[in-house]
């Protein structure tokens, strides 16, 4: 578990005791501003508790624990302070959401028995949110893996774009990776709503009438309504009703990227990761896909942008293709070619990435005679898949 621990005072005697008195018990970074830690806190992997003075010059601690409340939530505050009036506890504690208030001067004992406690709560914090994200996550990749056995048209894109989603995320430094990847996997589900030949058509490039093409563009708020009635979803919600949304119709496109609100900057991955993935849908080679969104001027965040192109670079030897049997299919695999049956019906479109349902359906697939016992898959460099 993380034990970081950073103290933030003005006072450099003050920060030169807490080394000291903690020094062998505890992980200590210090830091003598509010800015100056702020700073450190973007730079470096996230504290498990953060320690701050009240009175500070250019930012006091109510006012530094506010925004590390929102820069990294789950961080366990506390504030140590000369000033145990009222209002300053009751500020500390409403707006700055602190664990423990101390009054100077604290005794050692006291100071490291509340880090203690300290650290056991940010255990407490991110176990739940590591047990919530990864028991959500593979409840609705299973949803989506039998949503794309019985409509692979629109849910074989799911499983394409959330690990790329997920990379440019990860490769952008941000902290909220699985919301994103959920995101991605679930930007298609308000395709349910919308009949396969019409999803056909527009998917493969072929001319549809207003009425058509004003059903499939409502797939993204259809998706978000549903997502939404889910609790803890609701910014994942906001990421996919605005997947299709422009650069320069975003109203935070001013903003640094670290300032923009989380629904804005998922959907903004959303965006460029769902066209990128259509363009190589209609076999675009990667770089001459990336160059034709380039072109597209004020679409795309331009630091997303060039978070894809270098998801790119990274990506162009990763990739080996090889035949492989049926039975010797594993979850990670990239179709390399398209599957039809034996009356020309598509199954499974090139370019999707087997999952173990997948692999249950074309195992049922072979020994039926649908589909041929050898299929052409392209298989990770490094040898990383799940058995």
């Amino acid at each position: 578990m993380n034990k970081r621990i950073l103290c933030v005072d003005d006072d450099l005697n003050i920060l030169r005791g807490f080394k000291r008195t903690l020094r062998g018990k505890f992980n200590i970074s210090t830091s003598s501003s509010g800015p100056e830690a702020l700073a450190l806190m973007q730079e470096s992997e996230p504290f498990a508790v953060v320690v701050s003075d009240m009175r500070m010059p250019e930012m006091n601690g109510v006012q530094f624990l506010t925004r590390v409340k929102e820069i990294s939530p789950d961080s366990v505050r506390v504030m140590l302070t000369g000033n145990s009036d009222q209002q300053t506890a009751t500020d500390a504690v409403n707006e700055g959401a602190i664990f423990r208030f101390l009054t100077k001067p604290c005794p050692p004992e006291l100071f490291a028995q509340t880090l203690n406690s300290a650290l056991e709560q940010y255990g407490l914090i991110t176990a739940e949110r590591e047990l919530l994200q990864g028991t959500l996550n593979r409840s609705l990749q299973v949803l989506v893996d039998i949503l794309a056995l019985v409509n692979s048209t629109a849910f074989t894109r799911s499983t394409r774009v959330k690990r790329m989603a997920g990379d440019m995320a990860n490769g952008l430094g941000i902290s909220n990776v699985w919301e994103i990847e959920i995101a991605a996997m679930l930007s298609q589900i308000g395709c349910v709503t919308v009949p396969e030949h019409i999803l056909l058509k527009v998917l493969n490039g072929d001319e549809v009438n207003d009425e058509e093409l004003n059903l499939y563009q409502k797939h993204p708020q259809v998706a978000s309504e549903l997502i939404s009635k889910i609790p803890r979803l609701e910014r994942i919600a906001g990421m996919i009703s605005n997947q299709n949304r422009r650069f320069k119709d975003d109203p935070e496109s001013q903003l640094l990227l670290t300032d923009v609100a989380a629904e804005n900057l998922g959907a903004r991955i959303l965006k460029i990761v769902l066209d990128f993935n259509k363009l190589l849908e209609s076999n675009e080679l990667p770089d001459v896909a990336f160059k034709e969104l380039n072109n597209r001027n004020s679409w795309y965040d331009p630091e997303v942008l060039n978070a894809l192109k270098k998801l790119i670079e990274e990506r162009s030897d990763e990739f080996t293709s090889k035949e492989v049997h049926v039975s010797e299919l594993k979850a990670g695999m990239i179709l390399e070619q398209s599957l039809l049956s034996s009356n020309d019906t598509l199954l499974l479109s090139e370019g999707q990435e087997i999952t173990h349902s997948l692999i249950m359906k074309l195992v049922n697939f072979s020994e039926a005679n649908v589909i041929p016992e050898i299929v052409n898959v392209r298989v990770p460099v490094n040898g990383h898949l799940q058995s």
